[in-house]
């Protein structure tokens, strides 16, 4: 049997509209979203399902609007489709980290929500506090990317925050530097420059003061040793004790996210079949050029889920 792979979304997955579906189909989505309501004080659903998009787009709201569409997927893909697979291992890009740390029974989904809506909020406050951006650069090789880096620090502090896929970096720092960034990516032949639509430096020293104050919200939080071995966005390898956890969660808020690195230490375990689960398609397409042979499914709406449903079912006769 193939060894298959969970994959959570992060920040910049989420779109005016997700999770809408799927909540107006099944009972267990509806509960997830009530019950998130319920611990929060506000609809999340409606601002999920109807925006404004600049309101979902925030980073106090939309790391929330992710963690909760992707376990409300979560329980129904398991519900609707995995009955014949069992998952090997589980990774998230950042805020997605923790969605796979709450699948695998580290954190209760009380616990993980209410770490995640502090996350947000001071990530949001340390990006006021010190305003910075994010450019992702896109046909680069990193000793290219790294002399740029460099020429680009002269104007302000600078660094690679995302190891994405090979050819794909992102960096992070002044907002001044990601400019002089972009452009000198360009200068240098890059296949594509994108400014994000982020609203500070996430993955770099602008977040210290972000990464304090989660330290005291994790310390007071129980972390239970994961069921299913979990990858680190800091190391790029399994992570499970409860201690060494709480370490990393708080340094991932300022450390490179080792995303290509995670997925390749995956292929070297073994794992052949992985699924998305949550808003967008981004790590679908960072896994097949990571792991070109690798098979990887995306679970988001209803549209994918009947897919998925009906591809397992062919299987099964």
């Amino acid at each position: 049997m193939q060894r298959v792979v969970y994959l959570f979304p992060g920040q910049g997955a989420q779109y005016v509209g997700m999770g809408k579906d799927l909540y107006e189909e099944f009972d267990c989505v509806r509960e997830v979203f009530e019950r998130a309501n319920r611990l929060l004080g506000y609809d999340l659903a409606e601002i999920c399902f109807v925006g404004p998009e600049e309101k979902l787009n925030s980073t106090a709201l939309s790391q929330v609007a992710i963690f909760v569409t992707s376990i409300a997927v979560l329980e129904v893909f398991e519900k609707e489709v995995m009955r014949e697979e069992e998952c090997f291992a589980a990774a998230g890009l950042s805020l997605g980290e923790y969605t796979a740390l709450h699948y695998a029974g580290a954190f209760s989904f009380e616990d993980a929500l209410e770490v995640v809506k502090k996350r947000g909020q001071y990530m949001q406050q340390a990006s006021e506090e010190k305003p910075g951006g994010m450019v992702s650069i896109i046909g680069l090789e990193d000793e290219e990317v790294e002399k740029i880096a460099k020429e680009a620090s002269r104007v302000g502090e600078i660094i690679v925050a995302n190891l994405n896929s090979p050819g794909q970096r992102v960096l992070s720092g002044d907002t001044e530097a990601a400019l002089l960034v972009g452009r000198l990516a360009e200068e240098r032949g890059a296949l594509k420059v994108v400014h994000l639509k982020v609203s500070g430096a996430f993955h770099s020293s602008f977040m210290a003061s972000a990464a304090g104050k989660l330290e005291r919200e994790l310390a007071q939080v129980e972390i239970k040793p994961p069921k299913v071995p979990i990858v680190s966005n800091v190391t790029a390898r399994f992570v499970q004790e409860p201690e060494e956890i709480r370490r990393i969660l708080v340094r991932q808020v300022t450390s490179p996210v080792l995303w290509q690195n995670s997925m390749e230490f995956l292929g070297t375990k073994g794992a052949e079949k992985f699924y998305e689960i949550g808003p967008g398609r981004v790590l679908s397409g960072l896994l097949k050029r990571t792991l070109p042979e690798a098979e990887v499914r995306n679970v988001a709406d209803s549209k994918s889920l009947e897919r998925l449903r009906r591809r397992f079912s062919a299987q099964v006769t």
